[in-house]
């Protein structure tokens, strides 16, 4: 999947969304593929573009799977499972906000575009 994503296989390649095949609206998660494709070839600026929610979220989502990895085998808790149900409600908010945001015309900057 990765040396498909790193080759940028055609547009043909790209899956497409069914929230905006059904509703001409944005999810959260537009983007995405194409996303980690740029990351792939270098290209941050454009995986920025291609869905900026997701691409800072990046470090933090390594820095959490990798704390895990580290607290399941030190058999200690994670920084973050004090506080987990309340990180989860917070991020489900985010995206949703960034998921109506995203469809507004002033906010148009936040739609998946090719530079």
């Amino acid at each position: 999947m990765l040396l498909i994503l790193y080759l940028k296989v055609g547009e043909e390649f790209w899956l497409f969304c069914p929230i905006y095949k059904l509703t001409g609206l944005y999810c959260p998660g537009c983007g995405i593929t194409r996303m980690l494709s740029s990351i792939l070839n270098g290209n941050f600026y454009q995986a920025f573009r291609y869905n900026p929610l997701v691409f800072i979220l990046i470090p933090f989502m390594i820095f959490h799977f990798t704390d895990s990895i580290i607290a399941f085998y030190k058999k200690r808790k994670t920084i973050l499972e004090k506080y987990e149900p309340y990180v989860w409600y917070v991020l489900i908010g985010i995206f949703m906000v960034y998921g109506i945001l995203r469809n507004i015309p002033l906010f148009s900057f936040l739609k998946p575009t090719s530079i």
